[in-house]
């Protein structure tokens, strides 16, 4: 079977066996220290015991089911992505004083993260018929890859299954951990708007490229909706409802995330265009291409109609939305951008909101280490270093999750 993710698409290998070293199962970590020293770590171990149960059972209904989807998922899942959903989620919840005792409910709340993120990355892959993920091919491509004689057609389908299968395991999964009933409630509630969100985001995402530009503010509230909630503040709110933290600590962390959320799809729109495909494991240019609705081109179509820049506006609307677009007509879509300013009032406006978001952060007086661990990641995903944030987006670097529209 050709695995997918982070292994080679072309040695006809099945995915490595879903247990850790040592060749124990996986569990969930009891004890917060022992997470808070590897988080992602102890995410992974959770995901394997979870999978490797599921994958198992897939397994007995159908070899070849298990085999083709089953165990793509558990691949996709297990071996790519940078965990930054169940870190905040983890931090979060220190953050807001949560209980020892529901450290193995947090993780597995966190592992359905992950599983929901298997599901947007895949079926957002087929929408975009983009062949590549992480830098390696993407699952559908991966299948066709496998069945070559059955056609593309068939590859997607088998992809959207795949995602189809990621959000049910994500659902079971969040239903099936015990929680007191204020917070299992509460959960539950963020959860089911979460999942509305990402919907209604990639709807709108996919609206914006058939029905044209919307204007810059439809821009951030489409990015708003499609990565940012999702990517960072739910994450950030879900931790807090399961620590059953305060009204005033949660509602700190959620504006907190919403602003380094919308910073991190500003900045993941900017690489989509000016960044190195070695950094963003996919060609660039590909949103040009597509004819993706983002902030950065709705503010060159702006600033162009301001200044009744034609020749600008005839680039922007000859080439947004070509998809066998050449490098050089592509070349010529980037200097509009950085004509217009458009490149950098989009850096300026991510970083503003990298900086607001740290500042709320800060009102909580969080304890450590989570205030300084919350810090570290809202950094990373707004693209900020140490100080003011960052304003590069091409020198081959990549803020966290740097890929292909949800990480």
């Amino acid at each position: 079977m050709l695995s997918s993710g982070a292994h080679d698409v072309s040695d006809g290998t099945r995915p490595p066996p879903i247990t850790p070293a040592g060749g124990r199962p996986g569990s969930c970590a009891r004890h917060p220290a022992a997470v808070d020293a590897d988080v992602s770590a102890a995410v992974r171990r959770c995901l394997e015991q979870i999978i490797g149960e599921r994958l198992a059972h897939c397994r007995t209904l159908d070899t070849v089911f298990g085999d083709d989807l089953a165990a793509r998922l558990a691949a996709f899942t297990l071996h790519g992505g940078k965990r930054v959903r169940p870190q905040l989620l983890w931090w979060s919840f220190r953050a807001g004083g949560g209980e020892a005792r529901h450290t193995a409910a947090v993780l597995r709340i966190a592992a359905a993260l992950e599983l929901l993120q298997t599901c947007a990355l895949v079926q957002d892959d087929v929408m975009d018929d983009s062949p590549l993920r992480r830098g390696c091919a993407a699952l559908h491509t991966d299948v066709a890859h496998q069945y070559p004689e059955a056609g593309p057609d068939f590859a997607k389908a088998a992809a959207v299954l795949v995602g189809d299968l990621a959000l049910a395991w994500a659902d079971d999964v969040v239903a099936g951990t015990t929680l007191p009933a204020p917070v299992a409630d509460a959960v539950r509630e963020i959860w089911r708007v979460m999942r509305t969100e990402m919907v209604a985001g990639q709807y709108l995402d996919l609206h914006g490229q058939v029905t044209g530009m919307p204007s810059a503010a439809r821009a951030v509230r489409i990015a708003c909706l499609k990565s940012g909630l999702y990517s960072v503040e739910r994450p950030m709110v879900l931790g807090a409802a399961l620590a059953g933290a305060d009204a005033r600590t949660t509602e700190i962390l959620s504006a907190a995330g919403r602003c380094a959320g919308i910073a991190f799809q500003l900045r993941d729109d900017l690489h989509g265009v000016f960044g190195a495909p070695r950094a963003t494991g996919k060609p660039s240019g590909d949103d040009i291409r597509q004819g993706k609705p983002t902030h950065l081109v709705a503010v060159a179509r702006a600033r162009a109609g301001t200044d009744s820049d034609t020749e600008a506006l005839a680039v922007l609307h000859d080439c947004v939305g070509a998809r066998r677009l050449t490098e050089d007509r592509l070349a010529e879509v980037r200097r509009v951008l950085e004509r217009t300013g458009a490149r950098e009032v989009v850096e300026r406006r991510a970083e503003r909101l990298g900086v607001r978001g740290l500042r709320r952060l800060a009102e909580a007086a969080l304890p450590e280490p989570a205030a300084g661990r919350l810090r570290e990641l809202l950094r990373a995903v707004a693209g900020c270093g140490p100080g003011p944030c960052t304003k590069a987006v091409d020198d081959g670097g990549a803020p966290l999750g740097a890929g292909k529209g949800r990480r």
